[in-house]
């Protein structure tokens, strides 16, 4: 089962809302719990388009399984948010190839780093970002709920000269 990765089209916002509000429930959290909130979804065009980042969706069989964001935090630095796959679909590499397409989708936009936060309890999300070379920045207690914020060095393709 492959996963395509297209950008964000307005008609994806019930979906992709629905999918955040999918996974949160799968790891015991929800909207409004002190450290997650779904205010920006409406805004996806405003937040994350028009100000130089991304959001873009995973697809498997015509249907949206999966999603991130890039969110711009200065010129270098860009802000890896909503990176979401539905459970029926998760344990197959789809987070991976999701969180890969959003840093190199910040290369191209010219970022030099990515940043991201979890929490404690989202084992999987952890190791993926460990996996691929994430480094812990930090963490904080955030509504009885430990949040782990992490970055990411971006190496842009090598460009070859002859």
């Amino acid at each position: 089962m492959k996963l395509k990765i297209r950008r964000y089209r307005w008609s994806d916002l019930d979906t992709i809302l629905a999918l955040h509000r999918i996974c949160l429930a799968e790891v015991g959290l929800m909207p409004g719990d002190g450290v997650y909130y779904d205010d920006d979804f409406p805004r996806i065009q405003e937040i994350y388009l028009a100000c130089g980042g991304d959001f873009l969706v995973g697809e498997s069989d015509a249907r949206v399984v999966a999603m991130g964001g890039l969110k711009p935090v200065d010129t270098g630095t860009a802000e890896i948010c909503r990176l979401r796959v539905h459970p029926e679909f998760q344990r197959r590499g789809f987070g991976a190839v999701m969180l890969v397409a959003l840093e190199r989708r910040a290369v191209e936009l010219g970022f030099h780093s990515v940043r991201g936060d979890t929490t404690l309890n989202q084992e999987a999300a952890l190791a993926l970002y460990e996996r691929l070379g994430w480094r812990e920045l930090s963490r904080e207690q955030v509504g009885g709920l430990t949040v782990v914020y992490g970055e990411k060095r971006l190496v842009p393709p090598a460009v070859l000269e002859f």
